[in-house]
């Protein structure tokens, strides 16, 4: 005998999609665990611009609108373009134009050039360097993310495959950042077989291999005013190149604080002000500042966490840490628990 009211309980589930609800399932936890590598700003005929595009773990290159995602109309400054995720309860911007860039996780982004006529460029886990143009991302149709994600991109590079032993083949290196030289028609790429590329825009090709790091490349810059490159490896140094000969011109070793257990001695990040005279290196948890007319090393500070990023605005240096974000949550977390704890003691009402 079967229970009527069992039956009634279990509902209808002849149009039950198994694929679309595993793909919502996946599609919060990539939002949940999705990391973004990198940030940069558009091109803009304002001071201020309105535009940021990002790349992505997903391997993903969108671009936001700052001000439809911030609006003082709206409680708390949130715009019109942030919508809420049931599952985890998180605020997550929904982008103005979303493009499939890369079969893996997208690491750089950059633009070549400026105004409408710049192509926007990604590198990536596939050892691809790809660019759109930049006036065909922001036209009306492209905003849609489906049409985004099948927009193809004008400039498709991808780094050789070396030969191994008996006839095999290397995997392809990833491209960990890139750098531009808009005058000299260049991309320049640091790459994870321990080399740099410098890439010919018009002519899809590689003009110069820059070889001599031990280790794979984390960030690479480019010193126009000097035809020169800067790299950061894994190696722990940074190496400044030339570019016409493609020779090494200058090891830089930065400091490592020898009292800390830490164990990330590679150099991780790098950055040029603006007259180019000055060089930030980040390795581990050493921050230095290096005058690169005389070679020499000015400062170094040691900070309490892995330096992941830094950056030159104007004449002040902003540096992001690894576990910044987690070292404030944690802080948040135990004054949390210290309020429970002396409520439940003292019986003090909220």
């Amino acid at each position: 005998m079967v229970n009527q009211n069992s039956v009634g309980m279990r509902g209808d589930a002849t149009n039950w999609d198994e694929d679309s609800y595993r793909n919502s399932i996946l599609q919060e936890r990539e939002i949940q665990s999705g990391t973004i590598f990198r940030t940069v700003f558009a091109p803009s005929s304002k001071p201020n611009p309105d535009t940021i595009v990002v790349a992505s773990s997903d391997g993903s290159v969108a671009s936001y609108s700052i001000s439809s995602c911030i609006s003082p109309a709206l409680p708390l400054g949130l715009g019109k373009n942030l919508i809420q995720k049931d599952l985890a309860g998180l605020l997550v911007a929904e982008p103005d134009c979303c493009l499939q860039g890369h079969d893996g996780p997208a690491y750089d982004v950059q633009f070549y050039g400026s105004g409408e006529d710049s192509l926007l460029l990604s590198c990536g886990d596939d050892g691809r360097i790809r660019g759109w143009r930049w006036k065909d991302v922001t036209k009306s149709d492209a905003h849609n993310p489906a049409r985004g994600n099948q927009m193809k991109p004008v400039l498709d590079l991808m780094n050789p495959q070396h030969k191994g032993p008996w006839g095999s083949l290397h995997p392809i290196p990833e491209n960990n950042a890139i750098a531009v030289d808009t005058q000299g028609g260049s991309i320049f790429a640091a790459a994870g077989d321990s080399c740099a590329y410098c890439w010919d825009v018009e002519k899809c090709k590689i003009k110069l291999i820059f070889k001599g790091h031990s280790d794979y490349l984390h960030c690479i810059v480019a010193r126009n005013s000097s035809n020169q490159i800067i790299t950061g490896s894994e190696d722990g140094t940074a190496r400044i190149w030339d570019c016409r000969s493609g020779k090494c011109t200058k090891v830089i070793v930065p400091e490592k604080d020898e009292n800390s257990r830490d164990l990330m001695s590679c150099v991780g990040c790098i950055a040029l002000d603006a007259s180019e005279s000055w060089l930030a290196c980040g390795r581990g948890r050493s921050l230095s500042i290096w005058n690169l007319p005389s070679c020499e090393q000015i400062s170094s500070i040691f900070t309490h966490a892995p330096i992941q990023d830094v950056i030159y605005d104007e004449n002040q240096l902003s540096v992001s840490l690894l576990f910044s974000l987690f070292l404030s949550f944690f802080v948040i977390v135990i004054i949390i628990i210290i309020i429970i704890i002396f409520v439940f003691f003292f019986e003090m009402p909220l």
